[in-house]
């Protein structure tokens, strides 16, 4: 009897790599978590050194064996959708050098997006909007058309994400706090979030290196809160960025002819998934008035089971493999941690299986 095929699933992103190893029949065997995907800054080899490292260790929890006994192939096929894949380019670049090392015999990369808008949606096509660490958007028509961003930050017209915006409160905070321009909380904000008496004391930190500049993320959060306190600098960034994610999936939209009708617009990113009422209330207003047939989402499970679906789409998987893969990253569930061989994951009800809910519905 043939063995049953199995699918790595990848999700890298700027703060960290899950992969799932997945069987045909939709049981989900390991599952870990390992650093930062990072090919666009440490290069493709070292990038998907991080996705082997990650995986040896999924298979040690599985066999109790040492990581490093694991040995490729891992899978029958590999799904990988990862931030940094932002052009085809890049995205043929990290699929031979997985080719390479054997993980699987066939491979598809694409974008992290498309991993978002697959575990969201709950017909397979649609926009999905990502704002976490940087901002970016893609569309699917139910033919199968694309439409998708460079997404390389300012050099490509983008605006937004929690880096940039930590960037934004940091320039105006240290404005406000040598005269150059207004008042605003965020000198407070800045000062509160490095632990420095001036703003200018973190902006050398940052300078020298002796401030992680990873820690402008921080920043996101009480930013958000300074706006709904009503401080107009703050307010005016938390607009702006509502702004750039109904601009992306808007134009996506229109792009692809989908503004006529009902669609739906997945949401995903630390930023947006935060819900933060403010920001919430201003996607939503936006794409009310511009995409009035738009139904904005927020996928109920990580994207990693976006790329477990595109992974189980290849191998012409049955439909019940779909519901199975779901119902272990529901959040009553098992998340993408290190998890041991599961081979009778528990079956979703129907109400549970599409994995989205409104923005403005219950958690």
């Amino acid at each position: 009897m043939t063995a049953p095929r199995t699918v790595l699933a990848v999700d890298g992103g700027n703060s960290k790599t899950d992969v799932a190893l997945v069987r045909e029949d939709g049981a989900v065997l390991a599952t870990a978590r390992g650093p930062a995907f990072l090919p666009q800054s440490a290069g493709a080899e070292a990038a998907v050194d991080v996705i082997g490292r990650t995986v040896r260790r999924a298979l040690a929890g599985q066999t109790g064996e040492a990581g490093e006994a694991a040995a490729p192939p891992y899978a029958d096929h590999v799904a990988a959708y990862v931030a940094g894949a932002d052009l085809p380019v890049e995205e043929e670049l990290l699929r031979a050098e997985l080719l390479a090392r054997g993980y699987a015999a066939s491979v598809v990369v694409g974008n992290d997006t498309f991993a978002l808008l697959r575990a969201g949606s709950s017909t397979g096509w649609g926009v999905a909007v990502v704002c976490g660490a940087g901002i970016n958007a893609v569309g699917v028509s139910p033919t199968g058309r694309v439409a998708r961003f460079p997404a390389l930050g300012r050099l490509s017209g983008d605006w937004g994400g929690g880096h940039h915006l930590g960037e934004e409160a940091l320039w105006h905070a240290a404005r406000a706090e040598d005269g150059r321009g207004p008042a605003t909380a965020l000198t407070d904000v800045v000062r509160a979030c490095f632990g420095t008496a001036t703003v200018e004391e973190a902006v050398v930190g940052l300078h020298f290196g002796d401030l992680a500049a990873d820690r402008l993320h921080a920043l996101v959060p009480p930013l958000l809160a300074a706006a709904a306190d009503g401080d107009a600098i703050a307010g005016s960034l938390v607009e702006r960025q509502a702004e750039e994610i109904a601009l992306l999936g808007v134009v996506a939209m229109r792009r692809l002819g989908l503004l006529a009708a009902p669609c739906e617009v997945v949401l995903g990113g630390g930023v947006l998934t935060a819900r933060h009422p403010l920001l919430t209330s201003l996607v939503e207003r936006r794409y009310a008035e511009r995409a009035p047939l738009a139904r904005l989402v927020v996928a109920g499970v990580p994207p990693i089971v976006g790329a477990a679906l595109l992974g189980l789409d290849h191998l012409g998987a049955p439909p019940e493999a779909y519901a199975r893969v779901r119902a272990h990253f529901l959040p009553e569930a098992d998340g993408p941690e290190e998890n041991g061989p599961e081979e009778d994951g528990p079956q979703p009800s129907a109400a549970s299986s599409s994995g989205s809910f409104s923005i403005t519905g219950e958690r």
